[in-house]
């Protein structure tokens, strides 16, 4: 068997050994060296050196720090011999030296000392120039920046072949993003009929959307569908602690990105380097290195595109609203694609193509389930697919049935049941009345979504019992009614508590919080107030994906804010008398839910819906008309 030859060290690597290896053998050599190759001379008690000194032995003496050596003149027994000792602390030596006619004087520095000098500061500043210049040589006369580890780009690398590869037909629920990357897809894979015409495909596009809906996974379809390499980095990893590394993480991207074009760049989470410099939106670029990185990119996504090297950058995000305009302007991220939260039709699609990966039983309907599934992301209904096929396998089936479906859904939208926490008799009684009351002004609210399951086992972290309501079909509008109407369903749980046991408890917080809010937003967002009029009160934030959608007021007069909180307590009280007249008109119906719900825990299905039926409308009563006095001044002028 042939012996191969060993690698041989590169050139830089050698200069480098020899720069650290050199200097250091010749500082040892320093410190040994006169060790082994000094005079040795005969060392003798400091009692005995003093003895020699009163009986005039002594001719001269040398005394340093840790040694005293002295020569012995022609009247001792071995004249012109050296001796040495080990001094102590005497503070007589010099007076006895003096008084017996000894010269003295101290041991002067090493002759080498120089060369200590030389080793502290020639040697240093040459290690440190040899690796300067090792380091510009391996980055093509970069200098430093690109030469450590830390500063190169953390992308990962898809190409052609790989096993997991994703195309548009893994993608559902997003056929008008999916429309609008075909384009790209299309110049990537016959770029000369674009180009012969004079057409320039966008350098970037910029997905936004909620979370959850399929930007990442639309960014790899588009790869490979287009059959090019595909690098894909995050926004926070070309921020490090380093100032420098985010820029230098960039420009290596881009580098190795033209090296292997054409190809695809997708920067996930682009709001983690890509957020305004200004003080607008509220939002003030104070950090030096994550402004950097953004120059940088500035930088590469202008000069990226020159000759024959067809880079497109991808990029995600859930904050566009926090982005610098100079991302968003022509000629970079000149193309927003929206991937938002799909329709039925879209999450029937989603479903099919999960389903394919469990063994769906023969009962499933997928419509249905898209049906009760209306706000649901990509990635909900992903979870929403596995958590049922976990449910089967905990129950020992060989196939995913219908009932782990609804138990799925359940679990996305109230949480786990708490099968540990138990009620008492009266909580559960005045639970019990609550989630009917709910059910029973919901019946008749106009656009309200059908009601389809009742139960009082216990949820989440703090849910006691909850009502499900599944909505017949994907609404994008609501008029005023049909807010109010919702309102009036939040308040229908306490409305409960208060006509059957006469107080009320906590459970109802977080439908206050909801219907409060709601009644706001239509005062202040929507302008459904005859008082204050089509005003916004409220600052708008456009695309806030995030689901933060609390109402931060606009700068209002004391007698304007008093008035939009007059109306949002007459909304929600007007909604409260509303739920307590259905109830009290309803109160046999409501009593006879209430003793079957505490007797099963669960109602649903054909038979809820007969007993919901049964629900009779109540009509408000009109309200009497404010007396008018005619002497009082109008409060309208006629012009």
């Amino acid at each position: 068997m042939p012996i191969k030859d060993k690698p041989q060290p590169s050139r830089p690597n050698l200069i480098t050994s020899l720069l650290i290896f050199v200097p250091g053998l010749l500082l040892l050599a320093n410190l040994v060296l006169p060790i082994f190759t000094g005079p040795k001379l005969p060392r003798v008690p400091y009692s005995f050196f003093i003895e020699q000194v009163q009986d005039g032995d002594v001719a001269n003496v040398a005394v340093g720090q840790n040694l005293i050596r002295y020569k012995l003149n022609d009247r001792s027994d071995q004249p012109g011999q050296v001796l040495q000792t080990t001094p102590i602390f005497d503070l007589e030596l010099p007076k006895r030296l003096e008084a017996n006619g000894v010269e003295f004087a101290a041991i002067p520095p090493a002759s080498n000392r120089w060369f200590l000098t030389l080793l502290g500061w020639i040697v240093p500043p040459i290690i440190f120039v040899g690796l300067f210049q090792l380091f510009s040589r391996r980055q093509g006369g970069g200098g430093l920046s690109g030469a450590l580890p830390i500063t190169k780009n953390k992308a990962k690398v898809y190409v052609e072949g790989d096993e997991n590869k994703v195309t548009f037909d893994d993608v559902a629920g997003v056929e008008e993003s999916k429309t609008e990357l075909a384009e790209i897809v299309e110049f990537l894979q016959t770029p000369q009929r674009f180009t012969e015409i004079g057409a320039r495909i966008p350098k970037g596009a910029l997905l936004v959307g909620p979370p959850g809906t399929g930007k990442t996974l639309l960014a790899k379809a588009v790869a490979g569908e287009a059959g090019v390499p595909f690098f894909s980095i995050s926004g926070s990893e070309f921020v490090e602690l380093f100032v420098g590394t985010g820029a230098a993480r960039v420009r290596d991207l881009f580098e190795q990105a033209k090296k292997k074009a054409p190809c695809i760049i997708f920067i996930d989470e682009l709001d983690a380097i890509g957020k305004s410099r200004s003080g607008g939106n509220g939002f003030v670029g104070g950090n030096d290195e994550r402004e950097q990185t953004l120059n940088q990119l500035l930088t590469e996504m202008d000069g990226f595109g020159a000759g024959d090297a067809t880079v497109i950058v991808l990029a995600a995000t859930n904050r566009p609203e926090t982005l610098d305009p100079a991302l968003l302007r022509p000629g970079r991220f000149d193309r927003q694609i929206l991937v938002d939260r799909p329709d039925l039709s879209g999450r029937l699609a989603i479903l099919n193509i999960y389903a394919q990966k469990v063994k769906l039983g023969a009962e499933v309907e997928l419509k249905a389930i898209a049906t009760r599934t209306p706000g649901f992301a990509g990635a909900d209904l992903a979870n929403l697919v596995n958590e049922a096929a976990l449910l089967a396998a905990r129950r020992k089936s060989e196939v995913v049935e219908e009932q782990d479906f609804s138990e799925a859904v359940e679990r996305v939208v109230a949480g786990l049941e708490k099968k540990s926490r138990v009620l008492t008799k009266n909580e559960k009684e005045i639970v019990a009345f609550h989630e009917v009351g709910h059910a029973l002004v919901g019946a008749l609210m106009p656009g309200s979504d059908e009601v389809q399951k009742i139960s009082i086992v216990p949820r989440g972290m703090a849910a006691l019992g909850y009502t499900l309501q599944v909505p017949t079909e994907d609404r994008f509008l609501l008029n005023e009614s049909e807010l109010r109407g919702q309102i009036t369903t939040l308040l229908g749980g306490r409305a409960a508590e208060e006509v059957i046991f006469g107080k009320i408890t906590t459970g109802a917080s977080n439908d206050l919080q909801r219907a409060t809010d709601l009644a706001e937003q239509m005062v202040t967002s929507y302008g459904m107030s005859t008082v204050l009029g089509p005003l916004a009160y409220a600052q708008g934030q456009q695309n806030n994906f995030l689901g933060n959608n609390g109402t931060t007021r606009r700068m209002v007069s004391e007698a304007t804010a008093e008035a939009i909180d007059q109306e949002v307590k007459a909304i929600v009280e007007g909604a409260h008398q509303e739920a307590l007249g259905i109830l009290e008109k309803n109160r046999e119906l409501l009593d006879t839910i209430a003793l079957q719900l505490l007797h099963t825990e669960v109602m649903e299905g054909e038979h809820l819906q007969k007993l919901l039926n049964q629900v009779q409308v109540y009509e408000q009563p009109p309200a009497d008309p404010e007396p008018v006095d005619v002497d009082a001044p109008s409060k309208f002028v006629i012009v």
